[in-house]
């Protein structure tokens, strides 16, 4: 910053200095010039006066003195009796010495005898006084022969004055007068100490006024500097640092990565990028919202940085991702302790508001320069390593490996294919149809998304699902499958089949937007389903916070006349109290309890348990993954009303579908002409 006080005092105490200088100096040139114009008039008159009444007497003495020499002055009476005339003269006047000079520069008379007969033709004066003009100079003696004898410490004015009967006469002879100024000269001192001093004290007031200013002024800018710096310090901060948690983003960490290969360059060690996230944190963040979410992500940052050295870097890099730079490796164990206490330490509980939650993470180690050097390739291998980490289960951590290029580039394809698939039209909907426990009747079909790839075929769910949630077009693709599930049911309606239910699987995203309910009652309108005919699936992490939010809107569902269960139900959140408050018709039972209920005596408990819980709530039970009589015996013997599974039947298309209703109504109506001839 520029330092204006200091520059300004420096400049004011020269500025000042000067000016009391120039006025010094000025004043005392004016003052010594008027006061050597005053004498010089002075001068001018007593020289005056002498011719007049010396001159005429003297007049002979003076000219023919002109070519003598000093003794031959001295022994001229004239030269006495002009002597004692002119002390005479001169007594009482502040005259101390007189000289007389003849034309030619010869010194006639001086009250000084000793420079008599000296040559003054040379001097400016003497040359001056003899043009007819006045010459004075201003002097300081510290010795000086005057009438009254030697005197010491005198300023002296001399003036050089021409003789003449008139003004329009020539010059007959030069005189030199002395005027003792002593008094003057202090008075103009000491006139010009107080002149000086008042204005210096006026300047140094005006001085300090302006101080006070630019004091004033230096202070406000100072702090619109500090203000200025800070402001840019936190534009900085906020440009490399993320706001939630403090730690550098994305920015920070590419600037420090070069800086990391720079020294690993140097010093010759390797050094690890770490890339992470937090596992099925969008399940978390969309099911108790982004205020519990945030205070997880901050939580989770704290733990991360004490699970590193002091010479490590955490850095977010946007959402619930992670990255580390762990430098100066000893060796590749190193990345692996760090990379072990951060997953035990994600592990631990999270306490948050109202909740205990348990969330893991998965971790991808890449290694300068054994994995990479280029930086942008070694952040690549890192992702792809996370994303193995998950594939392996979750909760752990990988090191990158060189088969993991084509997984990394399977996953860009895949993401890349699903932002195309929507508008191609590659997606499609399968149907995997719901009974009546005793078999008698096909009461509704659940639609299960499936993309039709153009190169890899049919995929189900477990191939893109994550994908679809990871890049938002869950929610097109959502609005989508609501649509076409409507649209396909009417259809089914249209083509004379016995109108039944078809369900759809809500994500959270979905559930989360604004435009929902009104987005359900466009879809009904423009395909013309009863809404009695629509079933929304919600998982159970999409309800354990009895907020007004789910409440309004799963009511807002219910007004529109649609149903609502709940999928995978005893795999989540589980709380009575989202059963008691919100309003939901059906409870699905996992598949994961069914699968062995005929041979585990808990998942039977379990099952029996969620059974009796449903009925009490006056709730119906859906069971999914039935795949033998012995679990279809068991779940009717708990009063299950619908089941769901591959004993009923498989997903297929809407097509085979209906070809597989009309084999089955073929197939009872000749069982019942079968059974009439009988009872004829």
């Amino acid at each position: 910053m520029f330092p204006l006080r200091k520059y300004f005092s420096i400049a004011s105490l020269f500025g000042i200095l000067a000016v009391v200088i120039a006025l010094s100096l000025h004043y005392k040139d004016v003052s010594l010039d008027i006061l050597k114009d005053q004498e010089a008039r002075s001068n001018a008159s007593l020289a005056t006066a002498f011719s007049n009444s010396l001159w005429s007497t003297y007049k002979s003495f003076i000219e023919r003195a002109a070519s003598y020499s000093k003794p031959q002055i001295l022994a001229d009476p004239d030269y006495g009796h002009l002597d004692k005339d002119v002390r005479t003269m001169m007594k009482g006047l502040n005259i101390v010495k007189i000289k007389i000079y003849s034309l030619n520069g010869n010194t006639i008379y001086s009250t000084e005898p000793k420079q008599i007969g000296a040559n003054k033709s040379s001097s400016k004066g003497f040359l001056s006084g003899k043009s007819g003009n006045i010459a004075s100079e201003l002097t300081f003696r510290n010795q000086f022969y005057s009438l009254e004898g030697v005197v010491v410490d005198r300023n002296l004015i001399s003036s050089y004055l021409p003789v003449r009967k008139n003004k329009n006469a020539p010059v007959e002879a030069v005189f030199e007068l002395y005027s003792d100024v002593t008094n003057l000269v202090l008075k103009l001192e000491s006139t010009q100490n107080k002149l000086v001093g008042g204005v210096l004290l006026i300047l140094a007031i005006l001085y300090l006024f302006l101080y006070a200013i630019v004091h004033r002024a230096h202070k406000t800018i100072l702090q619109q500097e500090n203000e200025r710096q800070k402001h840019a310090q936190e534009i900085y901060y906020h440009a490399y640092h993320d706001s939630l948690t403090g730690l550098p983003n994305r920015k920070g960490f590419l600037e420090r990565l070069d800086e990391s290969t720079k020294r690993s360059n140097r010093n010759n060690k390797p050094f690890a990028v770490m890339f992470f996230d937090l596992d099925r944190f969008k399940v978390i963040n969309d099911s108790l919202g982004h205020d519990v979410g945030d205070q997880l992500l901050c939580i989770a940052a704290n733990r991360i940085k004490e699970s590193v050295r002091e010479i490590d870097m955490v850095f977010r890099m946007g959402g619930d991702e992670f990255t580390i730079l762990t430098d100066s490796l000893n060796s590749i164990d190193d990345a692996s302790q760090i990379a072990r206490r951060i997953t035990e330490n994600i592990a631990k509980p999270f306490a948050l508001d109202t909740h205990e939650i348990i969330v893991t993470t998965s971790i991808g180690i890449a290694i300068y320069p054994k994995d990479d050097r280029e930086m942008d390739k070694l952040v690549k291998d890192a992702d792809a390593a996370m994303y193995k980490a998950k594939e392996l289960g979750r909760n752990q951590y990988q090191f990158y490996t060189d088969d993991l290029n084509s997984r990394s580039l399977e996953r860009l394809a895949i993401e890349t294919g699903l932002r195309k698939a929507l508008e191609n039209e590659e997606f499609e909907l399968h149907y995997q149809p719901k009974a009546t426990t005793d078999g008698n009747a096909i009461v509704g079909m659940e639609a299960l998304l499936r993309w039709n790839h153009p190169e890899w075929g049919l995929l189900a769910p477990d191939r893109f699902l994550g994908y679809l949630e990871d890049t938002g077009l869950i929610i097109p693709v959502g609005e989508w499958v609501i649509r076409q599930a409507c649209h396909d049911n009417k259809q089914w309606q249209n083509e004379g089949m016995t109108p039944i239910s078809v369900s759809v699987n809500l994500s959270s995203a979905q559930f989360r937007s604004d435009m929902l309910v009104t987005q359900i009652e466009r879809i009904l309108s423009e395909t013309g389903l009863e809404a009695k005919y629509l079933e929304l699936e919600l998982t159970e992490s999409l309800l354990v916070e009895n907020t007004s939010f789910t409440i309004r809107t799963l009511q807002q569902i219910k007004d529109l006349g649609v149903f609502i269960s709940i999928d995978d139900f005893g795999t989540g959140y589980s709380s009575l109290n989202y059963l008691r408050s919100f309003p939901i018709d059906f409870i699905k039972i996992d598949r994961s309890f069914i699968k062995d209920l005929d041979t585990n005596n808990k998942d039977a408990a379990i099952t029996s348990a969620i059974a009796t819980l449903a009925h009490s709530l006056d709730m119906e039970i859906i069971a999914e993954g039935v795949e033998n009589n012995e679990q279809l015996d068991f779940l009717k013997e708990q009063g299950c009303q619908q089941v769901q599974g591959f004993l009923i039947g498989k997903p297929i298309p809407i097509e085979q579908m209906k070809q597989e209703w009309n084999k089955t109504l073929s197939s009872n109506n000749d069982k019942k002409m079968d059974d009439n001839k009988k009872s004829a």
